[in-house]
């Protein structure tokens, strides 16, 4: 069984998802964390620099690196059954992922996170105002008909790797927004507490560390 290194920073965000498939494949996996990336002596001031695309999430497999959140989340859905059956699933879950990214990139646009130097705090307070009442509404909505519509799971009807990529990263919209979202949306709800009662999932819950 190949060795996986997860490098990410200490936050749920894009990363849970990964650790929560290497869980559910019980693969022999650890983690190195990186805390407050944003301060000067933050290590990923330094690690930044030999760190290829200067991204996290970075996987190491047996030694070798790859890179980007989704690619890592196909590859190690197609070593574990999370994929469809066939190319026209697997659009079906990339729909919800696309869908997903859009998503993330208003929350990013919201925190200042793409460098906007010129915005002043009316218009960070606009721009948070319009996730919480329009983004979040829209796209979420999407998400729990998607899970009411499939059989309790986002696509084709099982349980597939964007199931853990959403949940896994919805906790941190949560937090960083103070939207209660599982509150909201009972489908995406029971989808949740259905991913956090598999064994070895659950054992990944019970002890990971807190962050947001």
């Amino acid at each position: 069984m190949p060795k996986y290194k997860l490098t990410y920073f200490d936050v749920k965000g894009l990363g849970e998802g990964i650790r929560m498939i290497l869980s559910y494949m019980e693969a022999d996996w650890e983690e190195v964390r990186i805390e407050r990336p944003q301060l000067p002596t933050s290590p990923w001031q330094k690690l930044k620099a030999g760190v290829k695309y200067h991204k996290l999430p970075v996987l190491e497999i047996d030694g070798k690196e790859v890179y980007q959140s989704s690619a890592i989340c196909r590859y190690l859905a197609s070593e574990a059954g999370l994929l469809g059956r066939n190319p026209w699933e697997n659009l079906q879950i990339d729909i919800i992922e696309g869908t997903f990214k859009d998503f993330i990139v208003e929350l990013q646009r919201a925190f200042g996170q793409q460098p906007e130097p010129w915005l002043d705090e009316a218009a960070k307070a606009e721009r948070m105002r319009s996730v919480k009442e329009e983004a979040i509404p829209y796209y979420f909505k999407i998400y729990d008909d998607s899970v009411k519509g499939n059989n309790g799971y986002l696509a084709i009807g099982k349980l597939t790797w964007v199931d853990f990529y959403v949940i896994g990263f919805t906790e941190t919209i949560e937090i960083a927004t103070g939207e209660k979202i599982y509150e909201k949306y009972q489908n995406l709800n029971e989808l949740k507490n259905r991913i956090y009662s598999i064994p070895s999932v659950k054992k990944w819950i019970d002890k990971r560390p807190e962050s947001i």
